[in-house]
């Protein structure tokens, strides 16, 4: 039964997939039809077409979205939906960036503490939304979008009004210190003039150990029946409450995590003054949603989005908008969410028919 629930799942991605790339090639089509062709070719092999610098920056800007896709996961998994992302990502970037900037005592640690606090700083503001759920039953959707704001124009207010932190002349955070920066680990050799770093092996393992943390432990096993039905939950002896802060605590922790890799990435990004929310952390729910919620196949469709997101700033050389890869995005976002759908009511038609063939054994006998 799960074999086939997992095909299911497997051929629901496809289809939304391939129905977002149709798409995107008529709205080319329509646009500019003599270029269309060689459009549509440079959104699929784009990357690949600039070698190891091109395939080293799909993977640079996958690290962030994997975090925050297995953030947006780990929550639907646990029953919850975790729409805070956005705020999480930011508090834990603010955090590593301080750490980044203030901490050169720390020396070659400099980037592992920053990691840490930016861990801890996305626990701790996503684990708000999980408190107000638990022990005052608000929906954890309003509470992420309010936190989501909050958090955004905290940390704004925090970096514009520190100067040891603002960089007045261009209105974002200043630059932190080369020790804070995440270490290549080998990669700039193999990926040469690619951004790409250590992070996306940290990335990598963090999906390995929320994999095993869901499906192969007592604790994860007792997250998702408190997330599913906490009056269950409760009546089997767990801590309902506590496991519902915990959920969204990690939530936030994987989040927190994906500022910090990518403002710690060493490729020149600032925290800037503006009133927009991290794009991150709503990408991360179109890669949750194409992973169908398993943390490896977060992976792969953090992979796979951050490909075609590559590919599409080449489109600007056919006089092309880079928006199109937003529409192609947003296409497969919906799909991913329909075949969801049909995927559960598919589901449910199936295990009728084997329960009618259990009951119509046991009738004969």
């Amino acid at each position: 039964m799960k074999r086939k629930r997992d095909s299911i799942g497997f051929l629901s991605s496809l289809f939304a997939i391939v129905v977002g790339l149709l798409v995107g090639f008529l709205i080319l089509l329509v646009s500019n039809p003599s270029q269309a062709g060689a459009g549509f070719w440079t959104i699929i092999t784009g990357p690949l077409t600039h070698g190891s610098k091109g395939v080293g920056q799909v993977f640079y800007y996958a690290t962030p979205i994997i975090l925050t896709g297995l953030s947006v996961g780990f929550a639907f998994k646990t029953g919850l939906f975790n729409i805070g992302s956005s705020g999480q990502f930011i508090m834990g970037a603010f955090a590593a960036v301080v750490v980044g900037i203030k901490g050169e005592a720390l020396g070659s640690v400099q980037w592992v503490v920053a990691l840490f606090t930016a861990i801890l700083a996305g626990a701790i503001w996503g684990a708000i939304p999980g408190l107000v759920k638990a022990y005052f039953n608000v929906n954890e959707v309003i509470a992420c979008i309010m936190t989501n704001y909050i958090g955004m124009y905290l940390v704004n207010y925090l970096v514009s009004t520190n100067k040891g932190l603002y960089d007045k002349i261009h209105n974002y955070s200043k630059s932190v210190a080369e020790t804070a920066n995440i270490p290549r680990m080998g990669l700039d050799k193999i990926f040469e003039g690619s951004s790409v770093n250590g992070g996306f092996f940290i990335a990598v393992i963090a999906a390995v150990v929320i994999y095993i943390l869901l499906n192969r432990t007592t604790f994860g096993y007792e997250l998702k029946a408190a997330g599913f039905n906490k009056d269950a939950s409760k009546y089997a002896g767990m801590n309902e409450k506590r496991n519902i802060v915990l959920s969204m605590a990690i939530a936030g922790a994987l989040s927190g995590l994906a500022g910090a890799l990518l403002y710690l990435a060493g490729s020149g990004k600032h925290i800037e003054i503006q009133d927009v929310l991290a794009g991150e952390g709503f990408t991360g729910i179109s890669v949750a949603l194409l992973g169908l919620s398993n943390p490896l196949g977060i992976l792969l469709a953090g992979i796979f989005i951050a490909y075609i997101t590559a590919g599409g700033f080449y489109l600007q050389l056919l006089n092309f908008s880079t928006e199109i890869i937003d529409i192609i995005i947003a296409v497969i976002i919906y799909f991913s969410a329909f075949s969801l759908f049909v995927r559960v009511i598919i589901t449910r038609m199936q295990k009728k028919k084997e329960d009618a063939k259990t009951a119509e054994k046991g009738g004969k006998k």
